[in-house]
């Protein structure tokens, strides 16, 4: 398995999440190439089953994702989900409060979380 050795920055603050989704309701954006809300790291919690997670902007195999290990979501880069089979999860959304987070695209893109904030 290929998982992401990455946690949460210290002094992240959860400030909304999407509510849980199966593969019969996941919300199709999530699928699809989208940024996170602006100013926002995401983490992808998978309550049961599995998924990968597809960094868009680097080469390499997909992250797997599971119960046991969450992905964080930096922001400002393109990714998507792929679901694998029977799963439920969900994205909760963290902000650091001394902290800027960079903007790489300033411009508006899709941003599917930004209404669970």
């Amino acid at each position: 398995m290929n998982y992401q050795n990455e946690e949460l920055p210290k002094g992240a603050i959860k400030v909304g999440s999407t509510p849980s989704m199966t593969e019969e309701t996941v919300k199709p954006a999530i699928l699809k190439s989208h940024l996170a809300p602006k100013g926002k790291i995401g983490l992808l919690v998978v309550e049961e089953g599995h998924c990968q997670y597809v960094w868009e902007d680097e080469e390499g195999p997909a992250l797997d994702a599971d119960p046991e290990h969450p992905i964080v979501i930096f922001p400002e880069r393109y990714h998507h989900v792929v679901l694998t089979g029977p799963v439920k999860f969900r994205v909760e959304f963290y902000t650091i409060l001394d902290k800027v987070i960079e903007v790489k695209h300033p411009e508006e893109k899709k941003r599917p979380g930004q209404d669970f904030l």
